[in-house]
């Protein structure tokens, strides 16, 4: 028990101390950064290739996705409310000395939705395109909507942790599944998505329209910034 409080009271100090670099620019860029909404057009992207490479077997892989993200999201959920470790923001030892960006969210944090939901969808998605090129573009990915919980003030790096390793187990478990419907209702038909990769050249694509959305995002809070809009 000594031990576990020690961890706890490590995972409060880093939390501090990372959440701690923060100005009026990043405030902003960070925002960005951990709305879901700013990368629609990158998933939109994603959902194109997956449909581009796969033709007819698309639809099984789409709904494969969704079930990644649904399991990943609702379990997150279910540990909140069953572990109830407050967020940083409601912890009343600490709570005067986080940053908080917009908002507080709810009460509990562990384990972290966001890092659930984004590295499902990295080992889901990073398995079925079988590009290292496309898991480093994720991973970046992952690693800075991550980090974006910690300087909003809403997670401590083990929400993070936990989250990320529920991701992985939902994202490899679905995988799986999807591997043994193919193997055994839909054997004969091609291309096998065990065996297609994601041509280099739609990975060039998917990493351009990431840098793309990245850029817009650091203009727009620049230019919000210089003009005093906010």
């Amino acid at each position: 028990m000594e031990f576990f409080k020690q961890i706890l009271e490590l995972d409060k100090e880093l939390f501090l101390f990372l959440n701690g670099f923060f100005n009026d620019f990043w405030d902003t860029m960070m925002l960005l950064i951990t709305r879901k909404e700013t990368w629609i057009p990158f998933f939109l992207c994603i959902l194109f290739f997956i449909v581009k490479n796969y033709r007819t077997k698309a639809i099984l892989i789409i709904l494969a996705l969704a079930l990644v993200v649904l399991a990943s999201d609702q379990l997150s959920v279910l540990l909140k409310n069953t572990i109830q470790r407050l967020r940083p923001v409601y912890e009343p030892t600490i709570e005067h000395l986080v940053h908080n960006v917009l908002r507080k969210g709810g009460r509990f944090g562990f384990v972290s939705s966001h890092a659930a939901n984004s590295v499902a969808i990295m080992v889901f998605t990073s398995r079925i395109f079988k590009s290292r090129s496309f898991y480093l573009l994720m991973l970046g990915w992952v690693l800075m909507f991550c980090y974006s919980r910690i300087y909003s003030g809403v997670h401590y790096p083990l929400d993070l942790l936990g989250g990320a390793l529920l991701g992985w187990v939902v994202g490899f478990s679905v995988y799986k599944l999807l591997m043994f419907i193919e193997n055994h209702f839909f054997f004969a038909r091609s291309p096998k998505i065990e065996k297609t990769a994601l041509p280099v050249k739609d990975a060039g694509t998917l990493l351009l329209v990431f840098v793309v959305l990245l850029t817009t995002a650091f203009i727009v809070s620049y230019l919000l910034h210089h003009y005093n809009y906010l």
